[in-house]
C-alpha cells in the first residue's frame, strides 16, 4: 500500500510520501512514489502515486516521453498553458494507460486502479493541487479542504483537519505532514520508510526542498518522540469522565 500527502498553502505546496509497495506479506519492497519536474524560473511540478504500480510507472513513463520529445507540436505538463491543462493531460495519460493495460489486468483479476496527486507552479501563477482518479477525471484542493491524501490516509487524516488551514506557514505545515504521516507509518504496516518531501515556493517556480527521510534523521525522529509525549500528556490532562 502507500500513504501520500500534500498541502496546498498560501506560502507554497508540500508534498510527502512514503516508498513501501507489497504485495502480500512476504512480499514488501520500495519504489519512489514522488516524481519532480522544474524548468527554473517558469515551472516547478510534483506527482505523487498510489494504486497498481505498473499502471502509475506506465502514465510516468509517458509524461516523460511527451517532455523529452522537445517539440513544439508535443503539448507536455511542462510547455502547456497552465497547471490546469497540465492535469487534463495527466488525466487523458491515464486514460491511455489504463485503455491499454486494464482488460488484460481484469483477466487476471488484477486491480488496475491507481490515484494521483499533481501540484506546482507556474511563473506568474498561483500554487495549485490536484486529485487525478482511475478515470482520468479530477479535482482541486480549494480553501476549505487546502490538503489531499491518497493511500492509507485514515490514520493521517485527524492532525490536517485540526491544524491545516491555507495561512498555515510552510515550517508548521511540513510539521503536520510528518506528525501524519508518523501517526499512519504507526498504524499500518504497509506505509514504511524511507520518505520524500518536497516543498515548492509560493511566490516564484522552484523547489526550496527535495529531502529523502530514513530512520535515523533525526528531525523526524524528534518530531516522533515529542508528539508522542505531548499525545500521552494531552491523555493524562483531560477532565474525568463521571460515570
Amino acid at each position: 500500500m502507500t500513504y501520500c500527502v500534500a498541502l496546498r498553502l498560501d506560502a507554497g505546496l508540500i508534498f510527502l510520501s512514503d516508498t513501501r509497495t507489497n504485495a502480500g506479506i512476504d512480499n514488501i519492497s520500495r519504489f519512489r512514489k514522488m516524481h519532480r519536474w522544474e524548468t527554473p524560473g517558469e515551472r516547478a511540478l510534483a506527482l505523487m502515486t498510489s494504486g497498481n504500480l505498473g499502471i502509475t510507472q506506465g502514465v510516468v513513463t509517458k509524461l516523460q516521453e511527451q517532455i523529452d520529445a522537445d517539440d513544439a507540436n508535443t503539448e507536455s505538463i511542462l510547455n502547456c498553458r497552465s497547471l490546469h491543462r497540465a492535469a487534463e493531460i495527466i488525466g487523458q495519460t491515464m486514460r491511455a494507460v489504463q485503455e491499454r493495460d486494464r482488460p488484460l489486468l481484469n483477466a487476471y483479476n488484477e486491480n488496475a486502479s491507481a490515484l494521483l496527486i499533481f501540484g506546482g507552479l507556474r511563473k506568474g501563477g498561483r500554487p495549485r493541487l490536484f486529485l487525478i482518479y482511475t478515470a482520468g477525471n479530477f479535482i482541486e484542493a480549494g480553501e476549505d479542504t487546502p490538503y489531499l491524501q491518497i493511500g492509507e490516509h485514515k490514520y493521517g487524516k485527524p492532525i490536517l483537519d485540526r491544524v491545516v488551514t491555507a495561512e498555515t506557514s510552510l515550517e508548521d505545515g511540513i510539521r503536520a505532514v510528518l506528525v501524519s504521516m508518523d501517526s499512519t507509518i504507526r498504524s499500518n504496516l504497509s506505509v514504511g520508510m524511507p520518505l520524500d518531501l518536497s516543498v515548492i515556493d509560493g511566490r516564484e517556480p522552484k523547489f526550496l526542498a527535495e529531502r529523502r527521510i530514513d530512520q535515523t534523521d533525526p528531525t523526524y525522529a524528534a518530531i516522533s518522540a515529542s508528539w508522542s509525549e505531548s499525545l500521552k500528556k494531552a491523555f493524562a490532562d483531560l477532565p474525568p469522565f463521571e460515570f
